[in-house]
């Protein structure tokens, strides 16, 4: 009777994570995240030449892998009617039967850190080796996110919740639990600026393990893109700025910082990606659907500002109004209208509680999330639509939704029973949806089937768990575990002791 007293339905609230994730992780075929050809490639080749994994190609600019990452997407990439399916009579799942490919990350095109991890759980089991990874994924974000909430001041721990709630659906939710290398640069610049935060307000064993998550977070985003080491860099100029005392304390303090900073810097540098940042894109080809790409070269001037009118589309983009996958998995309406209206209401709540400090970094951020993409798309000769995906922007778009979020202790942000309830009730649909939709355009082909999954399904993994007992858990996980982790941040004993801790 005493153990029971003592439960928490806070401590279920990792489990419950992790069981959502990972209904995203089976909801999509090897090869279903952007790019996939290339990051399984990579991932694969990761640790270097290994038999069996990956082997030295025709020419030095070549990798000779199992053909089923190579090739895992080719059949339904950009044909949403088409079922996953179809990968039966595209390639074979046994690693004997090889390709020679020139698409991975062989010159440093990518930081090699996420492929080098990854690498490690390579198996001779593809499929299986497939989810490992984004199992391992979605464990990591939790382990993150868990490890903050255990160690930030109490009065930071709302600003934590809510900003991953209204952030990651569909979008986040959709790469944190994928082998994309925006899995981790998405977890990395939005825990790593707050537990930084966090580290300056904090003393003893708190400021330590706080330092500690701060430093693997900027490891896993430095180490997994170019641009995420920008925006970890951005995420520590945030902190910097928040936390700035003049004394000793904080110069000392902030030797950590500086030199995290300088270990994003040199892996910014070292990538090829820095490049593109610089110069934009090159291979200009007109986006999916476009009709055609215009004669001749377009006009600067009204180039750059046709993307400054059009860049928050990518900003939609991220909240459900580009497609998932390949940008060939279409959203309802529905989904888009609900994430939207929870990000910017509880934004705009969120500015209720505002300094001057937190004015100008804010700023800062949204600038960033304007002339970031309209720089490199223009710089480029692209048009927004092209080339540059929402994904890029939504470690953007996390860091500017904690710095929104922030209290100032007494003043917290508060949402009334009745906005809690639609904030959480909407997420929990519209994630169920986008879930739903993500697994029907595999299962069935979109338009396919009929509204059950487990009706004549064309394409699942070989396990016992269904298509639909797989959305109903990680759909329930997902609303019990926004209800609990809400409702404890909203509880008065959180905003008292939010003036006495910190």
């Amino acid at each position: 009777m005493h153990v029971i007293s003592k439960f928490r339905w806070i401590y279920l609230a990792p489990v419950l994570a992790l069981i959502a994730l990972m209904g995203w992780a089976l909801a999509s075929p090897i090869g279903a995240s952007p790019d996939d050809d290339y990051h399984l490639v990579s991932i694969w080749c990761g640790d270097g030449i290994r038999a069996g994994i990956c082997e030295a190609g025709p020419t030095s600019g070549e990798r000779t892998v199992p053909e089923a990452i190579k090739n895992s997407a080719v059949c339904y990439a950009h044909r949403p009617a088409v079922s996953a399916a179809c990968q039966e009579s595209t390639f074979s799942l046994d690693p004997a039967h090889t390709e020679a490919t020139s698409r991975g990350n062989f010159f440093g095109e990518y930081p090699p850190v996420y492929y080098a991890v990854m690498g490690v759980f390579v198996t001779p089991n593809i499929e299986g080796s497939v989810v490992l990874m984004r199992m391992l994924n979605a464990l990591i974000f939790v382990a993150l996110v868990s490890a903050l909430f255990v160690l930030l001041p109490v009065e930071r721990r709302p600003g934590l919740i809510w900003t991953w709630l209204i952030t990651t659906i569909p979008l986040g939710l959709f790469l944190l639990s994928s082998n994309n290398p925006s899995a981790w640069a998405v977890m990395g610049v939005g825990t790593a600026w707050l537990a930084l935060l966090g580290y300056f307000e904090s003393r003893g064993k708190r400021r330590i393990g706080l330092g500690v998550v701060f430093v693997l977070a900027t490891i896993l985003a430095a180490g997994s893109r170019g641009d995420a080491a920008v925006y970890v860099g951005l995420g520590i100029f945030v902190a910097l700025v928040l936390a700035f005392k003049a004394d000793r304390r904080y110069l000392v303090s902030a030797i950590l910082p500086i030199a995290m900073g300088i270990v994003a810097l040199l892996f910014f540098l070292s990538a090829g990606q820095a490049g593109t940042g610089l110069q934009g894109f090159t291979n200009t080809p007109p986006a999916p659907g476009d009709a055609g790409a215009p004669a001749g070269p377009p006009d600067p001037l009204a180039l750059v500002v046709a993307n400054l009118f059009n860049v928050p589309s990518l900003w939609a983009g991220v909240l459900g109004y580009w497609g998932l996958g390949w940008l060939d998995t279409r959203l309802p309406d529905v989904v888009t209208f609900g994430a939207i209206a929870c990000f910017v209401g509880v934004v705009f709540v969120g500015l209720a509680v505002m300094w001057w400090r937190k004015a100008i970094v804010l700023a800062l951020v949204g600038l960033s999330l304007w002339v970031i993409p309209a720089w490199v798309l223009t710089k480029g000769g692209n048009s927004v639509g092209q080339q540059l995906q929402p994904r890029y922007l939504l470690p953007l778009i996390v860091l500017f939704a904690g710095i929104a979020l922030l209290n100032l202790g007494a003043r917290v942000i508060r949402l009334t029973l009745i906005q809690r309830v639609l904030v959480v009730g909407t997420l929990s649909i519209t994630q169920m949806i986008a879930l739903y939709v993500n697994m029907r355009r595999y299962v069935q082909g979109d338009g396919g089937g009929g509204w059950n999954l487990d009706q004549n399904p064309l394409w699942w993994w070989g396990i016992v768990v269904s298509p639909m007992f797989v959305l109903i858990i990680s759909s329930a996980a997902f609303a019990v575990l926004a209800w609990i982790l809400v409702k404890r941040i909203s509880t008065p004993a959180v905003a008292a002791a939010s003036t006495v801790e910190g």
